[in-house]
């Protein structure tokens, strides 16, 4: 698959990226050994809710908001119960526990490839009797290329998630790509990430790592971030995504005290979440 430049922000020179995208083989792996070892380090305090994951556990429940506004768009193409996830660079079990917890869930898969933070995963997990369930949460020391591509709608998920994982990737092209066979037809792709902007590189960088210490330094890297703009135009040169609407943008910004909330345009210079729909077979 061969990404266009204009893919990529004219304003940022950005090139090394570009490069990476364009020399992009089946053999690519997205795992980046300076970002697990970042994130090996976290492990012991990810479920400590004033810990270094303070503002994801904080984010959640705008991530379940934002898979119900998607799953609203007509036509309904997604079942309303049963529902199967695939929650891709887990971490350790937020988004993953709270989904296997609601009542329209059949099972839920997190895969990621620290091995010490699946293992802090798993553990928090044996605290609640219904996760026991057989089928009902499963975490993989994997990452997605791991994963045996589905045959079948029936392997596929009504849901694969990437939260906060893709500005992580150094190349995201080639690792969205590995994502899409995992979506059914009729199921949805969401993912939450920063636009690549300067005012992102103020908030996030300079006062969220270096000012406040809202972050661990060293979470984020700018030349990362995805621009809503990037993500359409890498779909729009995908066959079978996002017919008849099925695309949801929606911005969001923390605020101090307060939380996440969301913002209308938000998508455009910070925090934004993003879903594309399979389309449906014919």
């Amino acid at each position: 698959m061969s990404i266009h430049p204009t893919l990529l922000n004219k304003s940022l020179r950005l090139s090394h990226s570009l490069k990476q995208l364009r020399s992009y083989t089946d053999s690519t792996s997205s795992v980046n050994p300076t970002e697990i070892s970042h994130f090996n380090a976290l492990a012991s305090t990810w479920w400590d809710p004033y810990g270094s994951s303070r503002l994801l556990h904080l984010m959640n429940p705008l991530r379940h908001d934002f898979i119900s506004s998607c799953h609203a768009l007509k036509p309904h193409t997604t079942p309303r119960s049963n529902l199967r996830y695939l929650d891709i660079g887990c971490g350790g079990g937020i988004f993953a526990e709270s989904a296997a917890r609601l009542p329209s869930t059949a099972s839920v898969t997190g895969i990621d490839p620290s091995t010490e933070v699946i293992a802090v995963a798993r553990q928090h997990a044996r605290k609640d009797p219904l996760l026991h369930e057989a089928g009902r949460l499963e975490y993989l020391n994997k990452s997605i290329e791991d994963l045996a591509i589905p045959q079948s709608p029936t392997q596929q998920y009504d849901v694969v998630s990437l939260f906060e994982v893709i500005e992580h990737i150094s190349t995201p092209a080639p690792f969205l790509k590995s994502c899409l066979p995992f979506v059914k037809p009729g199921g949805w792709l969401v993912l939450s990430t920063i636009a690549r902007t300067w005012t992102s590189w103020l908030t996030t960088k300079v006062v969220a790592e270096d000012v406040v210490g809202l972050v661990p330094r060293g979470t984020h890297d700018w030349s990362k971030y995805i621009n809503e703009s990037e993500l359409k135009s890498f779909f729009e040169a995908q066959k079978g995504w996002g017919i008849n609407g099925g695309v949801k943008t929606m911005g969001c910004m923390y605020l101090p005290g307060i939380g996440w909330r969301t913002l209308q345009g938000g998508e455009q210079f910070g925090n934004y979440f993003f879903g594309i729909r399979k389309d449906p077979e014919s």
